[in-house]
């Protein structure tokens, strides 16, 4: 058989432990058998990333601008542990959060819908899609321990000297101090990509933040998504048959909880970060959750949700069979494919992504799957596999449909 030819690159960015393993499986099992594949290799595992003093981390960013399309294996974001275990010159900072800033990009993470293996949400019928601002928060919050009494204020100084001053607490004794920023070029960003792709994929969107309480940096959120809808999407939501509209975070829980599901829940950097968790674990499983970075350019990067697999590492290192699950992995893989083949009208490449998902439900349906998803299935009898035998049986599936 003839292999699918494509004439643009992918960006690959590789990455760390179990994953880079499953990362180069499914490629040498899923992919290369079928497709010609083109892509800008960045090695984008920590000890790299070490030796680049994290500049190939910049580099693949930029490339994603370039090329228009990614694809990203799970990375580790170093902690004090992991500084000792790889000997690291620094504590470098998180490889998503670092594209994810250069990109000014926002993250479309939602699960894998299979039969067998149910919601935990009873009434929950089509897939989430949680909507994450990807800039600022408490993850660019400047924080202080406060030793004893006395006056934290907030201080602005403007480029002319003048001061603009807020009183955050009279101190009576130690404590803690944390401050937050957002910037309204990248709520902008977040909003147009929300709305967006709220158009492209024909769902809903919901935006919700805590601006009862927050009055000026929550509200600042809503105030600029309303304004950005009103004048840019309102009409063409009503062309589509989709709706936009806001309510509080607290709202929101309780509504997602009553709802089928079936809609985009646009959130602030940290409550996506959570939510898109929830959502993941009450769909079923972390492994089987699709993420994907938007700029609001149209570049893209797909990539797993979970993170590296560290034990199931630790025991491939020790020569034992690990049941990782790849699917993530894989749906990261094929939503890259398919965008590449979209953006350079190629309808086989296209088709191959289509295919291929439908090869990894139809192998869960069928009763194969992984340990993960064995301890959770309705399904009868399920035959437990280990990740190699996993996504072979993958393989065969494809070439029989």
């Amino acid at each position: 058989m003839e292999k699918i030819k494509m004439t643009t690159p992918l960006v690959e960015m590789d990455g760390d432990e179990m994953t880079r393993i499953l990362w180069k499986w499914i490629k040498d099992e899923l992919i290369l058998p079928f497709v010609d594949l083109k892509t800008e290799y960045y090695d984008l595992g920590l000890e790299y990333r070490n030796r680049t003093d994290d500049k190939v981390t910049v580099e693949s960013a930029e490339a994603t601008k370039k090329y228009g399309v990614a694809v990203k294996c799970a990375t580790i974001t170093p902690n004090a542990a992991r500084m000792t275990e790889y000997d690291l010159k620094e504590m470098w900072k998180s490889p998503n959060g670092t594209i994810r800033a250069i990109l000014d990009g926002t993250v479309f993470r939602a699960p894998i819908i299979v039969k067998g293996i149910e919601p935990y949400v009873k009434n929950w019928k089509k897939p989430i899609t949680i909507a994450r601002h990807a800039y600022g928060d408490v993850y660019k919050a400047a924080e202080m321990k406060i030793p004893g009494a006395g006056k934290a204020e907030l201080v602005f100084t403007g480029e002319d000297g003048t001061e603009t001053r807020e009183l955050i607490h009279e101190f009576k004794g130690a404590g803690v101090l944390q401050g937050q920023h957002n910037l309204e070029s990248s709520i902008k960003s977040f909003a147009r990509s929300c709305f967006n792709f709220a158009l492209d994929t024909k769902q809903d969107l919901w935006f919700a933040t805590k601006d009862t309480i927050s009055k000026k940096y929550d509200h600042t959120f809503k105030d600029i998504f309303k304004e950005i809808y009103d004048k840019e999407y309102d009409e063409k939501f009503k062309a589509a048959g989709i709706e936009y509209f806001y309510t509080l975070i607290d709202d929101a829980v309780a509504r997602v909880i009553r709802s089928e599901g079936g809609y985009i829940w646009a959130c602030k950097n940290y409550d996506g970060d959570v939510m898109s968790d929830m959502v993941a674990t009450a769909f079923g499983s972390l492994s089987m959750m699709t993420s994907v970075l938007v700029s609001p350019e149209g570049n893209y990067e797909y990539e797993a949700a979970h993170g590296t697999v560290q034990r199931h590492y630790y025991k491939h290192l020790k020569g034992e069979k690990t049941s990782t699950n790849p699917i993530a992995t894989i749906f990261a893989w094929t939503g890259a494919l398919r965008k590449r083949g979209e953006l350079d009208g190629i309808k086989e490449l296209c088709e191959f992504a289509d295919k291929l998902e439908a090869a990894c439900i139809k192998t869960i349906e069928d009763g194969r799957m992984t340990n993960d998803l064995a301890i959770i299935t309705t399904a009868q009898n399920p035959t437990v596999l280990n990740s190699e035998d996993f996504i072979k049986a993958i393989r065969n599936t494809y070439e029989s449909m």
